[in-house]
């Protein structure tokens, strides 16, 4: 399990990227609409950063920044213990911001973050050896009290985690070889494609990857 509390599995920087991106074309293949897939990825979020996202349609969700610097992931869980809306006015629970690095200065400015509805946030420079978050003292008795553990724990690189999540959330019978194709950064393909339980055309597909900037067969 993966959460703020123990980030040790916690895939780094450069195969988080590369998961995001398999998972963001994994939802692309098997959904037609961009506001209903779960994981999206923005290969030229700028000219110098790119991001990948989860938004489960609830309010929860967390954006990663992925540049030169390294990488900088915020998440909301709107019903934790640590929601900013816990008090009237919100405010961010003491810890979670104050220590990420000033070379991520420019996320947390970064108005499509809404960083006022944080309840975790964590980093790795390009530097680093391990992912960072700040000095927290979490709210006792409580087992995932900003959201990190449901959300984190997703990303552990298991072609199996995403195959349970396509069964609950897309009702969707997905075989395990076909996401560990995509797992693997296996281009896409007619080949691929139809490895799936999806109508989506290839060309379509291929448009959404571009954007991912999953590999695609010549």
């Amino acid at each position: 399990m993966i959460s703020t509390r123990d980030l040790e599995n916690l895939p780094k920087p450069d195969a988080l990227r590369s998961l995001l991106q398999a998972l963001a074309l994994l939802d692309a293949i098997l959904e037609e609409e961009w506001q209903y897939r779960y994981y999206s990825f923005n290969s030229k979020w700028s000219a110098t950063e790119q991001m990948g996202s989860m938004r489960n349609g609830s309010g929860d969700d967390f954006f990663a920044i992925f540049d030169s610097a390294g990488c900088f992931l915020r998440g909301f869980a709107h019903e934790s213990a640590m929601t900013p809306w816990r008090e009237t006015p919100p405010t961010i629970w003491p810890g979670v911001l104050e220590e990420v690095p000033p070379q991520f200065e420019n996320s947390l400015k970064e108005p499509a973050f809404h960083m006022e509805d944080t309840t975790f946030c964590i980093w790795s420079l390009a530097s680093d050896s391990a992912w960072s978050r700040g000095s927290i003292e979490f709210p006792a008795n409580e087992d995932d009290p900003d959201g990190s553990l449901w959300m984190l724990s997703a990303l552990d690189g298991n072609p199996t985690t995403y195959q349970l999540f396509a069964k609950e959330y897309f009702e969707l019978d997905v075989g395990l070889d076909a996401i560990t194709r995509v797992f693997a950064q296996e281009p896409l393909s007619v080949e691929l494609l139809q490895a799936f339980p999806s109508s989506r055309n290839l060309q379509d597909v291929i448009a959404d990857a571009e954007e991912i900037g999953y590999p695609i067969k010549p």
